[in-house]
């Protein structure tokens, strides 16, 4: 039956195929294919969108009508909508997005807008940096008289990044190369600001590891007058190299060299400065410390052209100083110092100017949950605007004019997002907004003035639905992207029952959890069981989101007879306030993983229905190094595992994130050693399945070797696959996605259930 699918599909056309598939099928029943090989379960996005300044209207791309089915390198075009009336005006066509001498247009991947609207930065031709596609060409449209110029005249093709208009929209800058450039417009003359960039020297971007755990890619920041660009500069001397190998692409094999500073050794010395938009000298800021022991995440104009503002990070990241920067002379004054016991979080959403620059908003666990504060210039005022009672999960808007700001919390339930405001001086109660008949996850995009948002609301067995609504009353104007054809699929499933709960540990440790029980489920028979783990400080497994194709994949396990559970152990992520969080502190994959091993102990002593000689594990990355932890340290639970690009040796894996978490090795040799996997894997007793990319620039191919031989010297079987030329998250290359779940599915299949005829490998 599939050869034969395979052979007829070539011969029909797109919508003859598709109704030819879903003819085929069994709508209730979720297959490999379904998942991974169709557009079955296909989610649509909004977007990217923008606001108009005064919230009247904001811009979207839209797909231009009638252009083939299998082509994804669809022609957009520039669409307004009025926010209230929904009215739809085409502002930039198919026909001005053609470059003279083209004959099409080219491929609107982003957009942004000058602040008179009267010119389109358009960005294409996009290239992959690592994890995202930062680097491309960009183009500006002027809509007055239709000219379409390029940017960067004789520079590489796609070679320029996070080019940005100047506040009066007559200049764009953006880097290539290394180096930072600003480029008049509209006559194309081109200034190089910086001239020492290439090799080492990095300007108005970031080294890898910055990128990777604080974020930072965009490097560089207009003043608000437009004279001034502030950037950031990196020096990778002395950093080791590390080399990706790649063996597939040519006869022999080809070396990327990635300067990768692993857990204890030399940093890049990273510094702040500011050039004249017009060209001229750099005037560096004298922050104190060795830079190459310091770190320095966050920079932005402070409400001003005068001074720029600036967080300093020392190597522990235990504290963060705030320092107001001098444009003139670079000299640096602190405003604000924030310590803790364990690590500080660096956030992209706390600090906002109020008062014209008097006060700013920031956010602090210090008093024992994440709250809010609004602090004064000279940090001698701190007042919060959120209780010491729960966690605010991220800041949304700040609407000085109205005197309010709305933030993300869920007060009573760590798996649950919501919409809150409250007031700009901390008098008034918190509110909140979101319906208390949507159970699940909600995010805003909100208009300049607070008064509209694009909601996307999703809950774990709910596809997003992206709806424009008002603020304060959360009325819904209309939807946006409603994903129906998802919704139809999904509902059409033969779902597995889905419940949340909790497992109270004997100390009396709380720990969410999300579980799947089967279709068909029977309480008197004998059932497998799957945990999915990640337990890390950098990701939450327990939400009431949609989880894409992965969550598809568990509900698939579920429906053809296997149980499968996630748990949120201690450090991960979960607004549940700082001693949660942070009781993990130089004792990640130590303290984690027995959590997940006694809930998982608890839960199977509970219920007949659990096979205990039938429990499984797996993760990916950190959860890939659970997976290992727990195989090698618990195997009288875990009996089956599979551990997909996990970090066997935490001394392998990179300076900012490791010791963020576990201090410096020097200091902490028992948590590193009693931490990392590969010192436990002579404990091996069940049946493991190594996975990694050989490319994998994050968790280096070395971490899977390293792990490996050590299996090899204790005479320890396992399984392994090595994907070739695979990054991280293991899917370039056709077909990649679907091989790699039909590889979970079939070694679940031969050793979760002993080969029986429950878990389907195709």
């Amino acid at each position: 039956m599939f050869v034969t699918s395979k052979i007829m599909r070539h011969r029909l056309a797109p919508t003859q195929r598709t109704a030819y598939n879903l003819a085929m099928i069994d709508k209730t029943q979720l297959t490999l294919d379904r998942i991974f090989s169709s557009d079955d379960f296909k989610a649509e996005s909004f977007g990217p969108a923008r606001w108009l300044d005064d919230g009247s209207g904001y811009t979207t791309l839209e797909a231009v009508a009638d252009q083939a089915a299998e082509d994804e390198a669809k022609v957009k075009e520039l669409v307004r909508y009025d926010t209230a009336s929904g009215e739809r005006t085409v502002l930039v066509t198919a026909v001005m997005l053609t470059p003279p001498d083209a004959d099409k247009p080219l491929i609107l991947q982003n957009y942004d807008w000058s602040a008179d609207k009267q010119r389109l930065l358009i960005y294409t031709n996009s290239q992959r940096v690592w994890r995202q596609n930062t680097r491309g060409d960009y183009w500006v449209l002027n809509l007055a008289d239709g000219t379409l110029h390029q940017l960067g005249h004789g520079l590489p093709e796609a070679s320029l990044m996070f080019a940005k208009f100047a506040p009066d929209g007559n200049a764009v800058a953006y880097v290539c190369q290394q180096n930072v450039y600003v480029e008049e417009i509209p006559s194309g003359v081109i200034t190089q600001l910086t001239q020492d960039g290439g090799g080492h020297i990095i300007n108005g971007t970031s080294d890898w590891v910055y990128e990777e755990e604080f974020h930072l890619r965009d490097g560089f920041r207009w003043s608000k007058d437009g004279r001034f660009i502030a950037y950031w500069q990196f020096n990778t001397e002395g950093i080791e190299t590390f080399y990706l190998i790649n063996n597939t692409d040519s006869l022999y094999p080809k070396l990327t060299p990635l300067p990768y500073p692993k857990v204890g050794t030399i940093n890049s010395a990273c510094r702040v400065g500011v050039v004249p938009a017009a060209g001229g000298a750099t005037t560096w800021f004298a922050l104190p410390g060795d830079p190459r022991q310091q770190y320095v995440p966050k920079m932005e104009w402070a409400n001003g052209s005068e001074q720029v503002v600036i967080q300093q990070l020392n190597r522990l990241q235990n504290k963060n100083v705030v320092w107001l920067g001098n444009v003139k002379d670079g000299s640096v004054t602190a405003v604000h110092t924030e310590t803790d016991d364990a690590w500080i979080d660096v956030r992209t959403d706390d600090l906002h100017w109020l008062d014209d620059g008097q006060s700013f908003t920031w956010v602090s666990d210090r008093n024992g949950w994440r709250q809010i504060f609004r602090i004064s210039r000279d940090g001698q005022q701190q007042i919060p605007l959120t209780p010491a009672e729960f966690d605010v999960v991220s800041v949304e808007k700040v609407v000085e004019a109205d005197g309010r700001l709305t933030f993300i919390a869920s007060p009573d339930n760590p798996t649950q997002r919501y919409l809150y405001t409250t007031s700009l001086t901390g008098e008034t109660a918190v509110q909140r907004l979101t319906p208390a008949d949507l159970p699940g996850s909600h995010s805003y995009d909100i208009s300049p003035d607070g008064k509209f948002a694009f909601h996307t609301y999703s809950a774990f067995n709910k596809p997003p639905v992206v709806s424009l609504v008002s603020l304060p009353d959360h009325a819904q104007i209309r939807v946006l992207e409603g994903n129906e054809k998802l919704w139809e699929m999904v509902t059409a499933v033969n779902q597995p029952n889905l419940d949340f709960f909790q497992v109270t540990l004997d100390d009396g440790t709380v720990l969410d959890g999300w579980r799947l029980l089967p279709t068909e489920f029977d309480p008197g028979q004998k059932y497998p069981l799957l945990f999915y783990v990640y337990g890390e400080p950098a990701g939450q497994t327990v939400i009431d989101s949609w989880g894409g194709k992965a969550t598809l994949w568990h509900m698939m396990l579920a429906q053809q007879g296997v149980i499968v559970i996630s748990l949120d152990n201690r450090g991960t992520p979960a607004p549940r306030g700082r001693a949660w969080r942070k009781s993990v502190y130089r004792q990640i994959g130590i303290l984690t993983a027995a959590d997940q091993a006694a809930a998982a102990q608890k839960i199977i002593a509970s219920h007949d229905y659990i096979d205990a000689n039938r429990v499984g594990v797996w993760g990916w990355s950190g959860g890939g190094s659970m997976t290992l932890n727990l195989m090698f340290k618990h195997g009288d639970i875990y009996k089956t595992g599979i551990a997909i690009a996990a970090v066997s040796d935490q001394r392998f894996y990179d300076t900012i994130y490791q010791e963020r978490y576990m201090g410096l090795p020097d200091d902490n040799e028992d948590g590193f050693r009693d931490g990392s996997p590969i010192n436990f894997a002579h404990q091996l007793q069940g049946k493991l399945l190594i996975i990694h990319g050989t490319a994998d620039d994050n968790v280096h191919y070395q971490s899977a070797e390293a792990v490996i031989n050590k299996l090899i010297e204790h005479n320890k079987p396992f399984d392994m696959m090595a994907y070739p030329n695979r990054a991280h998250g293991i899917k370039e290359g056709k077909n990649t996605t679907r091989h790699l779940y039909g590889l979970l599915t079939r070694y679940l299949h031969d050793h979760l259930k002993g080969g029986d005829a429950g878990i389907k490998s195709s």
